[in-house]
C-alpha cells in the first residue's frame, strides 16, 4: 500500500541508513559567518515558502546565517548543511540553493513542498546528500546537459512524491552514487539500470511503488556492490535475467507484485541473500534443492505465484529463516520432508491454499519462536498434537479446511495457548457436537474465533461468553 505520510523515524534500508549516518555525523559546528551570497540564496529559499515553519524568526538579514535554525557552516565560512526536515514548510524549492557552492547536505524531507526539483540541485558540484522525500513535488527529474562533468552526489532520496516520467538517462554522471531511493512516485519506462555502469560503489536501489514496466534491462550485473534491489509494485514483466543473479553482493532482493515469470534456478548464486521477496508474480517451477545453500536467508516470500513441486528438504538448512510465505501456489507433497526444528528463529509460516498432504509435521511444534502459523486450504488431516502448547508465542493459528477431527480435544489443547488471539478452525469436525461448558477453558486473550462451515450440532455453549476479549 502506498503511503505519503512521513514516518516517525527514519526507515531506510540498513546500507542506506548506515551511509547517511556516517555523512551526517561529520557535521561541524559553526565557527564563522557566512557570505552575503549565501545569505541571499537562503533568503530567496525562505521567500518561496508560503508556510515557513517559524524559520523567519531566526532567518534575519541582519544576523549571521551560520546561526540560523537548520543551517550549519563549515570552518571555511561556507554553508555546508541545510537541514529542514519536518518543519511544516509549504511552498517551492528555490533554484538559488544551487548558488551555495559549499553545500554538502540538503534535507527538506517530510514537508509539504510542491513544484519541481530544480536542476541546479541535481547538477550541483558540491551536494553529496539530497533528501526531498515525503513532499508533493511534481514533474520529472531533469536530464543533465551532455557536457556535465561527474557529479559528487552519493545519496539521493526523492521517495514519496508525485514525480512522473522516465528516469533521466544522463544521470550516469553520478559516478559517486551510493544510494538512490525513488519509491512511491509515478515514474515510468524501464528500470534505470544504467546507473550500474557508472557508479562502482552503488549499494542501494529502491524503486518500488512506481509505474516502471517492461523487461528488466541489462546492466544490473555491473552493480558489483549492490546490496539492496527493490522494485516491487510496478509492471515489470519477462523472466528474471541472468544479470540479476550476477549481483552476488545482493542481500535484499524485493520484486513483489509485478508480472515476472519463469523459474528460480539462478537464485543459488546469490549466497549473501538475507531477504527474497518475489510474491505476487507469475513464477513457475519448484523451489530448487540448492536453496539450502542460502545460509543467511531470513525472509522467503514466494506467495501468489504458480509454483509447484514438493518443498525441498534442504530448506531446513536455511537456519536463519524468520518468515516463510508460500501461500497461493500449487506446492504439494508431505511437509514432513522439511525438518522445521532446524529453524530456531522461525516466527511466521504461511502455506495457505496449496496441495500439501499428510499430517502436520511434529517438527513444527519445536519452533519455539513461532507467532503465526497458517496451514488452511490444504489436504492435511488428523488431529493437532498436544505439543502445540510448546509454542508459547503463537498468536495466530489458521488450520481451517484440513479435515481435522475431534473438536473437543482440539479446543482443550488450544485453550492453554495463552498468547493465542486469532483462531481459525472452520470447515473441520464435520457433524461433530459442539463441546459442553465444563469441558472447555482458557483462551484468555482470544479475540477472533472462526468455526464456520463445520455443521456442528448442539446448543451454543456458555463458555463462549467467557471469551471477554
Amino acid at each position: 500500500m502506498r503511503s505519503h505520510h512521513c514516518p516517525n523515524r527514519i526507515m531506510f534500508p540498513l546500507p542506506f541508513l548506515g551511509l547517511a549516518l556516517v555523512l551526517l555525523i561529520s557535521l561541524v559546528p559553526p565557527t564563522s559567518s557566512c557570505t552575503e551570497q549565501e545569505k541571499s540564496s537562503l533568503l530567496q529559499l525562505l521567500a518561496g515558502f508560503s508556510q515557513d515553519g517559524g524559520l523567519a524568526a531566526s532567518w534575519r538579514k541582519d544576523t549571521d546565517c551560520c546561526t540560523w535554525e537548520g543551517i550549519t557552516c563549515s570552518p571555511n565560512r561556507t554553508v555546508s548543511d541545510v537541514l529542514l526536515a519536518s518543519r511544516g514548510i509549504e511552498g517551492s524549492i528555490s533554484q538559488f540553493l544551487g548558488n551555495l557552492t559549499g553545500l554538502l547536505r540538503l534535507n527538506l524531507s517530510c514537508n509539504s513542498l510542491s513544484g519541481g526539483l530544480p536542476l541546479e540541485l541535481v547538477s550541483s558540484s558540491s551536494i553529496i546528500v539530497l533528501d526531498v522525500s515525503f513532499n508533493r513535488l511534481t514533474g520529472g527529474l531533469s536530464e543533465l546537459p551532455s557536457s556535465t562533468p561527474a557529479r559528487p552526489l552519493q545519496v539521493v532520496n526523492v521517495s514519496s512524491n508525485l514525480f512522473t516520467g522516465r528516469f533521466p538517462s544522463t544521470w550516469e554522471v553520478m559516478k559517486s552514487l551510493v544510494a538512490l531511493n525513488a519509491k512511491n512516485n509515478s515514474f515510468t519506462g524501464q528500470l534505470p539500470t544504467i546507473l550500474c555502469l557508472s557508479a562502482p560503489s552503488f549499494t542501494v536501489l529502491e524503486l518500488s511503488f512506481n509505474e516502471f514496466s517492461g523487461n528488466i534491462p541489462p546492466g544490473l550485473g555491473n552493480c558489483s556492490m549492490l546490496k539492496l534491489l527493490s522494485a516491487g509494485y510496478n509492471n515489470l514483466s519477462g523472466t528474471l535475467p541472468d544479470d540479476v543473479f550476477k549481483v552476488t553482493s545482493l542481500e535484499h532482493l524485493s520484486l513483489p507484485n509485478n508480472w515476472l515469470e519463469g523459474a528460480l534456478n539462478g537464485i543459488i548464486k546469490l549466497k549473501n541473500l538475507v531477504s527474497l521477496d518475489l510474491g505476487g508474480n507469475e513464477l513457475s517451477g519448484n523451489i530448487p534443492e540448492s536453496i539450502g545453500e542460502l545460509k543467511s536467508l531470513e525472509e522467503l516470500h514466494l506467495e501468489q505465484n504458480h509454483m509447484s513441486g514438493e518443498l525441498p528438504s534442504a530448506l531446513s538448512n536455511c537456519t536463519q529463516l524468520i518468515t516463510i510465505s508460500l501461500k497461493g501456489n500449487q506446492f504439494r507433497g508431505e511437509l514432513t520432508k522439511v525438518n522445521f526444528s532446524n529453524l530456531p528463529n522461525l516466527e511466521k509460516i504461511d502455506l495457505l491454499h496449496n496441495n500439501f498432504i499428510g499430517n502436520i509435521p511434529e517438527s513444527l511444534y519445536l519452533c519455539s519462536k513461532l507467532t503465526a502459523l497458517r496451514l488452511s486450504g490444504n489436504h492435511l488431516h488428523g488431529q493437532l498434537s498436544e505439543k502445540i502448547g510448546n509454542l508459547k508465542s503463537l498468536s495466530f493459528l489458521s488450520v481451517a479446511n484440513l479435515s481435522l477431527t475431534n473438536i473437543t480435544r482440539t479446543l482443550q489443547i488450544l485453550g492453554s495457548s495463552r498468547s493465542l488471539t486469532n483462531l481459525f478452525i472452520g470447515s473441520n469436525f464435520l457433524h461433530e457436537a459442539i463441546p459442553e461448558d465444563d469441558s472447555i477453558d482458557g483462551f484468555e486473550n482470544l479475540q477472533v474465533l472462526s468455526m464456520s462451515d463445520c455443521s456442528l450440532s448442539g446448543t451454543i455453549p456458555g463458555w463462549l461468553s467467557k471469551l471477554t476479549n
